[in-house]
């Protein structure tokens, strides 16, 4: 029987620091509940909006693959690669921690917000050389389809490649249209995220940045009860 968990945007973890307003889905920083620390392999979840001109200094990761959606914006990132590049809404980016890296992250539009969701899933394997990249799709791709824009595979149509057998996929639903999600493998969970609008998952409604996580089943329903883009983080429940 499917099984699922529901996290109202308002039961969110929530830090407002001023140039950083941050909604935490899981255990973060200050915000800790000891019920929801990860689902799967799926560790963060943050809904952040960054003032104009300021952003996160240089700081370290490691182990960890951390991905960054932007929804309004843009996003400058630099890193001890020697990476520096602008994202935007319609782009995805990843980074590989691996054995360690330092990146800083800023808006880059010193008068307006940006406001991107960053997303950190654990590994399948630790200390790997650290790596980038970063990927524009065509927003027309997800129109009532799923458009995979984080994947394992390193084929055209993948999207960025992550060190873990997950899979983001973004999906914009017309109002009353329904699509079946199908999971990639028997062990996995979905994360399902609303971006925008409402949609209904085993009879239950969720809105706008309302998440649920599904498992123990092969394929469900997802089903929009008006206009709604939403993110789904396919990713293994034991690893």
């Amino acid at each position: 029987m499917i099984k699922t968990v529901v996290h109202k945007s308002e039961t969110r973890g929530h830090a407002n620091h001023g140039w950083l307003n941050s909604f935490q889905t899981f255990s973060f920083s200050g915000y800790h509940d000891p019920a929801r620390i990860h689902f799967g392999a799926l560790r963060v979840l943050n809904d952040d909006t960054v003032s104009g001109g300021m952003g996160f200094g240089k700081h370290p990761h490691d182990n960890m693959e951390i991905i960054s959606i932007p929804l309004e914006g843009d996003l400058e990132h630099q890193d001890s690669m020697g990476n520096s590049a602008v994202i935007k809404k319609g782009e995805v980016q990843i980074m590989s921690a691996g054995t360690g890296i330092y990146h800083s992250e800023k808006n880059k539009n010193p008068k307006e917000a940006v406001k991107f969701l960053q997303i950190w899933v654990f590994p399948d394997k630790k200390n790997i050389e650290p790596r980038y990249d970063q990927q524009a799709f065509d927003e027309k791709g997800r129109e009532n389809t799923f458009q995979t824009v984080v994947s394992p595979l390193e084929t055209e149509g993948g999207g960025v490649k992550i060190n873990q057998d997950a899979w983001f996929s973004l999906i914009k639903l017309s109002e009353t249209t329904e699509r079946a999600y199908t999971l990639k493998a028997e062990n996995h969970g979905v994360y399902v995220f609303v971006i925008s609008g409402s949609v209904e998952i085993n009879g239950e409604i969720l809105k706008e940045r309302d998440g649920m996580g599904v498992s123990e089943t092969g394929n469900f329903i997802l089903k929009s009860v008006k206009d709604a883009e939403v993110l789904l983080i396919d990713v293994p429940m034991h690893f």
